[in-house]
């Protein structure tokens, strides 16, 4: 449970996504982030840090061997989330030929 509490947290796993393909100074992460205030990101780096799936090195922020592992286990995840955003896709093609067809 301890686990879902610290990923459940908003801006965490969009965190943890952007630093998959190395490091990024504050800056940088806030910039990718988006709409991600400066003192949210900061708590939100505090927590990851303090349960070691982030560290702070000379290019910033970056993945722990944890954080890369924990990572990793998302995987499955964003394979699927694309195939059922590509099968919403689809139904939304489907149903506008559909409703063309009955006009």
């Amino acid at each position: 449970m301890a686990l879902l509490d610290v990923l459940g947290q908003k801006w965490t796993l969009r965190i943890l996504w952007e630093l998959q393909n190395g490091s990024l100074s504050s800056r940088a992460l806030r910039s990718v982030c988006g709409d991600i205030s400066p003192t949210v990101l900061q708590s939100r780096v505090n927590e990851l840090r303090g349960a070691g799936f982030i560290k702070s090195d000379d290019g910033g922020y970056g993945l722990t061997p944890l954080g890369r592992e924990l990572s990793d286990s998302f995987l499955p995840l964003y394979r699927f989330a694309d195939t059922w955003a590509d099968s919403l896709s689809k139904d939304k093609v489907d149903s506008r030929r559909h409703t063309a067809s009955e006009l």
